[in-house]
């Protein structure tokens, strides 16, 4: 038996290598496959045209004749519809703008050290822009209705999001130039996603009203989309290994090629600073809404206090002291202990720790004194709340409570002297607002509450008390004033 066992088991040990060989070439087999199937996946130099992408760069490149008017029609459209806060009209105009031609010239004269075009394409990117904001300026400047709408004002901060969009965005746009038999919905959703022609309508705007702030902020959106458009270029092309532009002479070639990547050093960096600031003010902004959602928003009012979120204000100062407002309302006011453990959670997030934590809230019989600062507060954010229609309908109607508690305010020691004055049996006075409800609504009676002299007759006290109690109701302008003795 021994030996039987012993005959077989070279014989396992061999099936066991062939069968660890084969394991390891199936395998093998299986990753060469895979790399096979994901290189013909997203192989994109095999359908590349590079003549007929250079050809169609350079024939957008020039701005004149039919391109120019196309532009300052566009232009007019896109003010028109930032103007009527309407989205599908400026995605229109953007649908027929032809701002990405220089664009892309720039990208790919860096990319493949053609510095004849580059020359072409600054040329014509200097006279793109300068025409597309002399056409919105000089439309909001003479046309009548110059309301700050919501989509105007979203161009004036940009963040981190519009980096990203601008990049991708002309990433999708030359591997679409670069295919054989352009994909024209690539384009258009190109156009429309990276919006080049908002921005440039807004900083117009800004100057027609003496807006700095708008125009500057405007502007800034449209350097991150242009810059990051021809980065994102200048990357698919040289992915796309597209050959360089060849010089006869050497020398000239080698100046040139410095000059070249000179120009692109000095595109990256201010592209490599405005994505870095981007970025911090969106961490900051999350940071600052984090430490909201885990402190106010889950402190609970005993009362009748309220957290305003919709006023909450978060300014992001990257050289200076940010700060951060919360606006409270109602009776209760929140204890200090409370707000101090909020400025400790403040300082155990890193970029919130030199922010002021401001909160402003109401206080207990001060009713005046808070219609008193939302009405500043509407009329000092007037401008900067025009057209956000939540924002107004949320002041607007603090404003009505307000003010229908200030006009309820009782002069109480004008009142009671008055009545001590017409009324001599009268021997004390008090007041207070009763709370009643029905289920369906809330209302606050004022009660006066009067003690008439022991010595007054019953008859003389119920005449009296008829007439107190209308002379109160006239004199307070309010039927639901209540006498009781």
């Amino acid at each position: 038996m021994n030996e039987d066992y012993d005959n077989k088991n070279p014989l396992s040990d061999a099936d066991e290598n062939l069968s660890g060989e084969q394991a390891k070439k199936d395998f093998q087999g299986f990753l060469g496959s895979t790399k096979k199937f994901l290189t013909d996946l997203l192989n994109i130099r095999k359908n590349t045209d590079q003549e007929a992408t250079k050809e169609a760069i350079i024939a957008d490149i020039p701005f004149k004749g039919h391109t120019i008017w196309i532009l300052i029609c566009s232009i007019f459209i896109a003010s028109i519809g930032l103007n009527a806060n309407s989205t599908a009209v400026v995605i229109g105009a953007m649908l027929i703008s032809p701002l990405m031609g220089p664009i892309l010239g720039v990208g790919m004269s860096i990319a493949i050290n053609d510095i004849d075009t580059l020359r072409r394409s600054l040329k014509n990117f200097t006279v793109m822009v300068v025409i597309s904001i002399l056409t919105a300026y000089l439309f909001f400047e003479f046309f009548p209705l110059r309301d700050e709408s919501s989509e105007l004002l979203a161009r004036t901060e940009p963040d981190i999001r519009d980096v990203l969009i601008a990049f991708f965005g002309g990433f999708a746009l030359v591997i679409a130039r670069a295919k054989r038999g352009t994909v024209a919905t690539v384009i258009f959703g190109v156009a429309i996603a990276t919006a080049l022609m908002p921005p440039l309508c807004t900083v117009g705007f800004g100057l027609a009203i003496g807006n700095w702030e708008y125009a500057t902020g405007a502007i800034y959106l449209f350097i991150i989309n242009t810059i990051f458009i021809a980065v994102a270029t200048v990357i698919v092309l040289k992915l796309l290994r597209f050959p360089m532009v060849k010089y006869i002479n050497s020398k000239k070639r080698r100046f040139l090629a410095r000059i070249t990547t000179l120009i692109a050093l000095l595109v990256m960096i201010p592209a490599i600073i405005t994505f870095y600031n981007v970025w911090q003010k969106s961490r900051y902004m999350s940071q600052a809404q984090d430490l909201i959602q885990q402190t106010i928003e889950v402190y609970k009012f005993k009362d009748r206090g309220r957290y305003l979120d919709n006023l909450t204000e978060i300014n992001y100062n990257r050289n200076g002291e940010s700060t951060i407002e919360l606006v409270c309302m109602g009776d209760e006011l929140i204890p200090d202990n409370v707000i101090t453990s909020w400025i400790a959670q403040k300082n155990t997030f890193s970029r919130l720790e030199n922010t002021e934590l401001k909160i402003v809230q109401g206080g207990r019989d001060d009713s005046e004194i808070k219609f008193n600062y939302i009405n500043e507060l509407y009329e000092s954010k007037k401008a900067e709340l025009l057209n956000k229609d939540e924002r107004i309908n949320l002041l607007e109607s603090e404003l009505a409570k307000m003010s229908k508690l200030t006009t309820k305010q009782i002069p109480f020691q004008q009142i009671s002297a008055e009545a001590k004055t017409n009324f001599e049996n009268l021997d004390s006075l008090g007041f207070a607002y009763k709370i009643t409800t029905d289920f369906t609504k809330i209302d606050t009676i004022p009660i006066f509450d009067v003690v008439w002299k022991k010595d007054a007759k019953q008859r003389d006290i119920k005449e009296d008390t008829q007439k107190l109690s209308k002379w109160l109701k006239l004199r307070l302008n309010d039927n639901s004033v209540q006498v009781k003795q």
